[in-house]
């Protein structure tokens, strides 16, 4: 059954659960002749891992890469990429009390009615970890990417009811959720630890922009760019909402206000995100993801068993008070898999 796998020209199939013995990924279309070894995919699972900053899950995974094929010398071979992540921290114990109830907010209800069985280990494949395998084969994305200059960053614009009211982009390498603007960013992390003591969570919102990327990518009318990111971004678990450009804001302006104007030098302005048609304008794309809270809480709520009978549940274990900011470099990867599949789309009409 499909479900597991994104893209056409630059394909991914992830696989593996949250308490299973490994996540991975299969890659198929990655160009040859591509340097890269597992530090490159280091770097970038080193973003996303859990076991970091104020509001991670307390879970230690050193997400360690294994490259099984696709690779020879330091280069990609042009065949299927397979990178496995083992899982090492994995305590199932903490769900046992929990196995046949359903945590509202999150996918047991649903996989159950799906599949007639799941693993309750963690959400199984509902979980997070399998993230993993997204930022890794995003960083394979990524060396596609750079030979144009295309370069893909995130901040953390909102977290908890509270706002980015004043930008710095150098400021967000200075604290653990990548926030633009300092005073934010403190009133965050206060906020963090005001409701993980309430046995509560939080959601946020993510700006993702990639630069350098070149006009006329994108494949009308159901392929256009903007759907394809838009699919991307929902496909990760936490997001409820997808901005494109000026968003939600659009619906309340004029079409004057709205519409790029140009002159001789270019666009004068960048409401429509880098894209009109479903294909880029050569202007940075800008994307916002909306997060919702994380489901698992100490709190203690009303839910159903298995047969159908109401209880209640406080979820323990070890569980983010936020996705953000992990999610952060998720949404960048996913960024990076819809650009290289297009970019690699549009070159075979050259």
């Amino acid at each position: 059954m499909s479900g597991s796998s994104f893209g056409r020209a630059f394909a991914i199939t992830t696989f593996g659960e949250s308490h299973g013995p490994a996540v991975g990924v299969v890659i198929q279309g990655c160009p040859p002749g591509l340097p890269i070894d597992e530090k490159i995919l280091q770097n970038a699972l080193d973003k996303r891992k859990p076991g970091n900053g104020i509001a991670s899950t307390r879970r230690k995974e050193p997400d360690t890469p294994m490259i099984l094929s696709g690779t020879f010398k330091g280069r990609t071979t042009g065949t299927p990429i397979t990178i496995l992540i083992h899982n090492t921290d994995a305590k199932s114990t903490a769900y046992s009390d929990i196995a046949g109830l359903f945590r509202p907010g999150h996918g047991d209800f649903t996989y159950e009615k799906k599949y007639r069985i799941r693993d309750f280990r963690g959400g199984g494949r509902a979980s997070a970890r399998e993230t993993a395998a997204r930022v890794a084969a995003g960083a394979v994305a990524q060396l596609v990417l750079d030979p144009y200059g295309i370069q893909i960053c995130s901040f953390t614009m909102a977290l908890g009811g509270i706002r980015v009211r004043h930008f710095d982009a150098g400021a967000a390498a200075e604290n653990d959720l990548y926030c633009p603007d300092t005073a934010a960013a403190h009133a965050m992390e206060n906020r963090i630890k005001t409701v993980k003591a309430q046995g509560d969570s939080l959601g946020g919102m993510v700006e993702i922009t990639a630069t350098g990327v070149p006009a006329g990518i994108g494949d009308p009318v159901f392929d256009k760019l903007d759907a394809d990111i838009a699919k991307a971004m929902m496909g990760i678990g936490a997001v409820k909402a997808v901005e494109i450009g000026a968003g939600i804001a659009a619906a309340a302006m004029t079409g004057f206000e709205n519409n790029d104007q140009m002159d001789s030098t270019g666009f004068l302005s960048n409401h429509a995100g880098g894209i009109l048609a479903g294909i880029s304008t050569g202007e940075p794309i800008v994307v916002r993801v909306h997060v919702k809270p994380i489901p698992s809480i100490g709190r203690t709520q009303k839910t159903l068993n298995q047969d159908g009978c109401e209880t209640t549940i406080s979820t323990k274990g070890r569980h983010d008070i936020c996705a953000i900011p992990r999610i952060n470099k998720v949404c960048e990867s996913m960024l990076a898999l819809v650009l290289t599949d297009h970019l690699l789309r549009q070159k075979m009409l050259a």
